[in-house]
């Protein structure tokens, strides 16, 4: 089967759906974020198969056009992908198209967007202490004068902060084009997410120690509410310089 640079995401969906092999049909992406699809935007769709099924749709693997990308799975390794990988925020908002697994295909999707306990429990002490870290560093970077540091330290901070506070709420964190739009609809709990973006942008724009100590105490006082108090102990006499004066 030779995929014309042409094929449409609707002519494609007529063509899977017809054929009996594919059990699912995923579409991920700005096309479904709501709001979020511009005149560029193409159709990023996963095609998943049942384990084993023969069809010439496999032929269509990497077809990838400026209308549609197709991502071509066994079932299996549907399941499996962004388990842990860069894909498991995309799958964790991606709309179902076509799903013959009497709801199979949406709970594989919604079990990629809920971490489990322990996962998001480990996930986020590592988060904890990288976030103290970059903190700890841009704070003693900036009182030490060496302000370009300071400001890249405070950078990657901000990473960091964003993976900690998904995972405290078990959740993937959101690709930085959607992190807007993510907090806009799905809100994290105790956090004003139009306030977070704009302390956010602060830090990265200028290193702003003052919203830096500001963020960290916020933070610090959620992880330990969280159980991850022993993370910010293990820092011991350093963490009055990351607290407000």
């Amino acid at each position: 089967m030779t995929a014309p640079q042409s094929l449409t995401y609707d002519a494609f969906v007529a063509l899977a759906t017809a054929d009996p092999a594919v059990v699912g049909l995923v579409l991920k992406g700005s096309r479904a974020h709501d709001g979020m699809a511009t005149e560029h935007s193409d159709h990023d769709l996963y095609v998943v198969l049942a384990d084993g099924a023969a069809t010439d749709l496999r032929r269509l693997a990497g077809h990838r056009t400026a209308l549609l990308d197709l991502v071509i799975v066994s079932l299996a390794e549907f399941r499996a992908a962004g388990m842990p990988g860069f894909e498991r925020y995309a799958l964790a908002r991606a709309r179902v198209v076509l799903d013959r697994l009497d709801g199979g295909i949406a709970r594989i999707l919604a079990a990629k967007a809920r971490l489990g306990a322990d996962e998001a429990s480990r996930a986020a002490d590592g988060w904890l202490d990288a976030y103290a870290n970059s903190v700890y560093r841009s704070v003693k970077n900036d009182r030490d004068g060496e302000p370009l540091a300071a400001r890249l330290d405070a950078a990657e901070s901000v990473r960091h902060l964003l993976e900690l506070l998904f995972a405290l709420d078990r959740r993937p964190r959101p690709y930085n084009r959607y992190l807007r739009w993510e907090l806009a609809r799905h809100p994290l709990p105790g956090w004003d997410g139009a306030a977070l973006l704009r302390d956010v942008d602060r830090v990265c724009a200028s290193g702003d120690v003052a919203v830096q100590r500001r963020l960290f105490a916020r933070v610090e006082a959620a992880a330990r509410g969280a159980g991850h108090g022993t993370v910010l102990d293990a820092w011991g006499e350093d963490l009055p310089l990351m607290r407000p004066r």
